[in-house]
């Protein structure tokens, strides 16, 4: 690569006595300006400034092409007690590969390592850093200038979860960011979803680990392209309206020798005592986080992604493990606190600064905690005791969901609770809803292969899921692959089944979701009160005998509300009464039981009237016939038609070509048209 980059001035990233103290005590939250390899002109020759943090080192030299891997050829010097070594190499360009040498002074211990802060790296299985810049011209101002009005807990918040490298294939090994970035964001625009979550794209050397086992905590992985090309991708995101939010990894990291682990011959980033710092569940290490400068870099690593590329969220992963001291440890493998408890006190100190720097810098932003236990106050301020997230999956209602949508329609009335009970602390925090990778892989089967009865059931029920995820208050999340009706689990070695979209009943389900989405969008009743129970009532919960769930939602007083009929059961429900709290017309804005969507078209109404009829005890009724195994969104005709959802959904054009009988080599383009072919009605 030629030195077309221009060199920065060493002034903006020479170490002073500032920023060493900083590191030290913890509180340098921009040490990837400082730190790692940075292109200078030092008194007037261009080069590159070397700088790792190495206290236990003895020696520590910069190795690379640019001097054939000498170990002896650019040592490094100690930058007074702070454990920072630093060299200028002249003559060092852009792309150049490189790595540190390191001779502990406790063991005698040596190693070449990759550099924690490199920004760019060699393609897995090769583990080089790479001298890089972040020149990029944006073109997405307009996005950042609106994006902390479009997050806010008000807004409708609606992410499309993804792997990028088994997304699209087209037949080859993965897409580029910047082959893959026009296709998603127009099929996510598509589908109606406001905002995409990577699956972790920090630099991995395993694909297997999905990205979860990260090895460059400042570096996009190169399997897809240069960072210039990730940045590339985010701006075709942002330009088409789309939020960029980031699987971030702080709760472990892998043991490969070349990397962070055992990184000066001490356990430096990680706890040397294995019931601290070894995770059992992922055979990683686990950080150590009272220590000062590792909590340097894993914050710095986080303001990193939403400086540099513009990100809009982060999703930390497996927050539970790190709150927790015993977790997935038997009595005997874990060391209590110093009060004798088994919570994580120095992991709870970090998650509060993470939480509090981020969105000090950044209030525009989301940082979103995938906490699976019932710790409290996860989305709550630090000023008020609690961890600072600005949301929180909800992993009960995920599991209670599914286990009553798994179950047969006729054993549903025994279970009817595990559709109620969230309602109980459904405002205890900002909440997400997760329907996410992890319940589609290592023989959970496909959302789809879940749902009970035969193929038509089995669409009209995940129609059903998600119709009672957008009915639920909180954000939503969604996986790839759910869209399209996949029958196999996600597997990250092939990409979706994209072919399913040539038949028509998976069409249908497709059409159902963003047609779910746009209503989210549209209607503010369905998202502006998403985090408080004022935006969620019960019109009446308790018919178990018949599976029926009736539903209002609530916006501001202004905000028509939303009823939405529930019945989980393949029987219909003629002349079912339901209880509204305004009189006049409901309009029925989608029918998950219509044709186009698959269903069996049983019912036609477009618009009932109500009766000064109490019922439900509201003062106002109407009669209505439930479809079965459908769900029914009817909106107060107080606000002006819109264009009807299902119609212009049931023509928009279909993200498929009929060719490639390969599924694992798929040459589909899910953005080509293809003919429409209407869905055949089933009666039950």
């Amino acid at each position: 690569m030629t030195d077309a980059h221009p060199p920065h001035d060493v002034a903006s990233h020479r170490l002073t006595a500032t920023d060493l103290h900083l590191l030290n005590e913890g509180s340098h939250f921009r040490l990837y300006e400082k730190l790692g390899a940075h292109v200078v002109t030092q008194n007037g020759v261009k080069g590159v400034a070397f700088s790792v943090w190495a206290p236990n080192a003895a020696k520590v030299s910069v190795v690379g092409g640019f001097n054939d891997w000498d170990k002896k050829a650019h040592p490094m010097k100690r930058v007074g007690k702070s454990g920072v070594w630093q060299a200028f190499v002249p003559g060092v360009k852009v792309g150049a590969l490189y790595k540190f040498h390191l001779v502990s002074k406790l063991n005698g211990y040596t190693v070449d390592k990759a550099d924690p802060f490199a920004f760019y790296a060699e393609v897995p299985p090769q583990t080089g850093s790479k001298v890089w810049i972040h020149d990029y011209a944006w073109n997405d101002s307009e996005w950042m200038a609106a994006r902390g009005a479009k997050q806010k807990l008000d807004q409708p918040i609606s992410v499309y979860e993804l792997h990028l490298g088994s997304w699209l294939r087209n037949g080859r090994e993965h897409l580029s960011y910047r082959e893959v970035a026009p296709k998603l964001a127009a099929w996510v625009t598509q589908m109606g979803f406001t905002h995409v979550q990577l699956m972790p794209i920090t630099e991995h050397p395993f694909y297997g680990s999905w990205g979860y086992g990260v090895t460059g905590y400042f570096a996009p992985t190169s399997r897809y392209g240069t960072p210039q090309d990730f940045m590339h991708f985010v701006d075709v995101m942002h330009q088409a309206g789309i939020g960029v939010i980031l699987d971030w990894v702080a709760s472990h990291f892998p043991k490969d020798g070349w990397a962070l682990g055992f990184f000066d011959g001490t356990h430096l980033y990680e706890h040397a005592d294995p019931k601290k710092g070894h995770h059992p569940d992922w055979n990683s290490n686990i950080f150590n986080y009272g220590r000062f400068e590792v909590v340097s870099f894993l914050i710095s690593s986080a303001l990193f992604w939403i400086d540099r590329f513009h990100l809009d969220g982060l999703r930390v992963d497996a927050v539970a493990s790190m709150l927790y001291l015993d977790y997935s440890r038997k009595e005997g493998e874990w060391v209590q606190n110093q009060f004798g408890g088994k919570e994580n006190l120095e992991a709870i100190a970090f998650l509060r600064k993470l939480n509090e720097v981020v969105y000090a810098a950044y209030p525009d932003v989301q940082v979103i905690a995938e906490e699976s236990t019932s710790w409290p106050m996860v989305s709550k301020p630090v000023y008020l005791g609690g961890l600072g997230f600005g949301m929180k999956w909800d992993m009960g209602w995920m599991h209670d969901t599914l286990e009553y949508m798994q179950s047969d329609p006729v054993y549903r009335k025994f279970i009817h609770n595990k559709m109620t009970f969230r309602q109980v602390y459904s405002d205890s925090e900002n909440f997400m809803l997760p329907l996410s990778h992890d319940e589609v892989v290592h023989g959970k089967r496909s959302l789809l292969s879940k749902m009970p009865g035969d193929e038509w059931r089995m669409r009209a029920n995940l129609r059903l899921c998600f119709a009672w995820m957008f009915a639920q208050n909180g954000k939503k999340l969604l996986f790839m692959g759910a869209e399209l009706g996949q029958w196999r689990e996600w597997n990250h070695e092939t990409d979706l089944d994209w072919s399913l979209l040539e038949k028509p009943e998976h069409r249908g389900l497709k059409d159902c979701l963003a047609a779910l989405n746009r209503l989210y969008r549209e209607q503010r009743a369905m998202h502006a009160k998403d985090t408080s129970k004022l935006g969620f009532e019960w019109i009446d919960c308790r018919d178990a005998d018949q599976s029926v769930f009736l539903v209002l939602r609530h916006g501001d007083e202004a905000d028509p509300p939303v009823a939405i009929l529930f019945n989980f059961t393949p029987i219909p429900r003629p002349g079912y009464r339901v209880g509204v709290p305004k009189g006049g017309t409901w309009r029925v804005v989608i029918n998950t039981d219509d044709a186009i969507y698959g269903g069996s078209g049983a019912s036609k109404l477009a618009r009932v009237d109500t009766e000064p009829r109490e019922s439900q005890g509201k003062p106002h009724s109407f009669v209505f016939d439930l479809p079965p195994l459908g769900a029914v969104f009817l909106v107060h005709e107080s606000v002006p038609e819109t264009e009807p959802l299902p119609a212009q959904l049931a023509t928009a054009d279909e993200p498929v070509r009929k060719n490639a009988k390969s599924k694992r080599k798929s040459t589909i383009d899910p953005l080509a048209p293809s003919p429409q072919k209407p869905a055949k009605p089933r009666a039950d």
